[in-house]
């Protein structure tokens, strides 16, 4: 089975936490992950996890790419790491995974300056790419933002910046009519039949997944993660750090 999570926001670890959640305590095999965004792409992080640790996936790991990650250094990132520790997933690109045809779209609606940089926008130009796709070719399609127009509730807060989604989902849903499209993002399950679409929102990492098995079966898998609370060594190394920094710049 393919399992789909999202925003680990750098907590690469839990990735393979609900791998073997899904496999040694449900006993479902897992053949691959497909990360819908927020992944953590930033050189500290990478390097700390990858290199310095020598961390792995314990599976072949897909992302596309979320609104918080490094677009500064994301093409250098990927020279590096890409087709490495994980395989990225550009936007408006189909990919074949496990039988399926993906439509892979990263990014989100523009939010503000902080919370989107422009490198992360979905702009009209990937829309028009995806159309430009025979609308047979695409079985499933994955975005880390949600479309326009479905339901998904704003968080607490957030009601400012509008109606949740990108705009033009729409076009892409009457395209390719997809059994299924997959979005993370918005940190809470979600769940819409439309037509002849099952739309499905991911909750944070911490919180489940999805897992995709045959003929387009789709399971949310409930299953908390609780932050560990530093041991007083840990505290005392990020204190001597940030008193004398010394991490790597690679």
């Amino acid at each position: 089975m393919i399992l789909f999570i999202s925003d680990t926001h750098c907590a690469y670890h839990l990735i393979n936490e609900q791998i073997e959640y899904a496999q040694e305590e449900l006993a479902i095999p897992v053949s691959c992950v497909i990360h819908l965004g927020d992944f953590g792409i930033f050189r500290p992080q990478l390097y700390d996890f990858f290199i310095r640790k020598n961390g792995s996936f314990l599976k072949p790991v897909y992302f596309i790419e979320g609104n918080h990650e490094d677009f500064d250094a994301f093409d250098s990132l990927m020279k590096k790491y890409n087709n490495v520790y994980f395989t990225y997933l550009s936007r408006s690109v189909v990919t074949e995974i496990e039988g399926y045809k993906f439509l892979s779209l990263g990014g989100s609606a523009y939010m503000d300056a902080m919370t989107t940089p422009t490198a992360s926008v979905i702009k009209d130009h990937h829309i028009d790419d995806c159309l430009e796709i025979h609308s047979e070719g695409v079985d499933i399609i994955i975005t880390h933002d949600c479309p326009q127009g479905i339901g998904v509730p704003n968080s607490p807060g957030l009601e400012v910046y509008g109606q949740t989604g990108f705009a033009r989902g729409d076009e892409l849903a009457r395209h390719f009519s997809p059994k299924l499209w997959i979005f993370g993002h918005h940190h809470k399950w979600f769940e819409l039949e439309k037509g002849n679409t099952r739309y499905l929102g991911l909750s944070g990492s911490r919180r489940g997944f999805a897992l995709l098995g045959e003929n387009y079966e789709c399971m949310i898998i409930n299953h908390h993660i609780p932050f560990k609370k530093p041991s007083f060594l840990s505290k005392a190394l990020t204190f001597l750090r940030i008193l004398r920094p010394n991490g790597p710049s690679h």
